[in-house]
């Protein structure tokens, strides 16, 4: 049997629930996620799978949630994104937007690796992660809803 991770009680499930779907940043949403999914019983490995993140990183998460509470969760932005550069420009996440919302006014959605494959094919970029796909497809909610 799998031993379950133990989490401090900085916050409740419900809380950590309520983190995760109302965090606008990305990394923290999924940081959230994991945190949330372990209070509900579920292994550190099975919640890394489930939001798609390395199973060292989500101990690590785990344990500065543990050590420092929600300071130990939150990203720090660097002034630098390491020489890399944004997969879309703002004119084509603006173009996803609209394909995003194209899709749900005739009842449909798009999946991570849809909106990769779309990145691809709009970018020329080859084997974009499907992560990427739905970080994406969050960056584009989020511009729709500031709009």
């Amino acid at each position: 049997m799998t031993r379950k991770a133990s989490l401090a009680n900085h916050y409740t499930s419900d809380e950590l629930k309520q983190k995760y779907l109302k965090s606008k940043e990305i990394i923290e949403s999924r940081r959230w996620h994991l945190l949330w999914k372990i209070s509900e019983g579920w292994t550190i490995k099975e919640s890394a799978i489930a939001v798609g993140i390395n199973y060292d990183y989500a101990k690590e998460i785990v344990k500065k949630y543990n050590d420092l509470g929600e300071p130990g969760v939150q990203h720090i932005k660097s002034k630098h994104m390491r020489g890399k550069k944004a997969l879309l420009t703002q004119e084509q996440l603006e173009n996803l937007g609209k394909e995003l919302e194209s899709k749900l006014s005739k009842g449909e959605t798009l999946s991570g690796p849809q909106v990769a494959r779309w990145i691809e094919k709009e970018t020329g970029i080859k084997n974009v992660w499907n992560q990427r796909g739905w970080d994406y497809i969050k960056k584009a909610e989020l511009l729709m809803a500031n709009s």
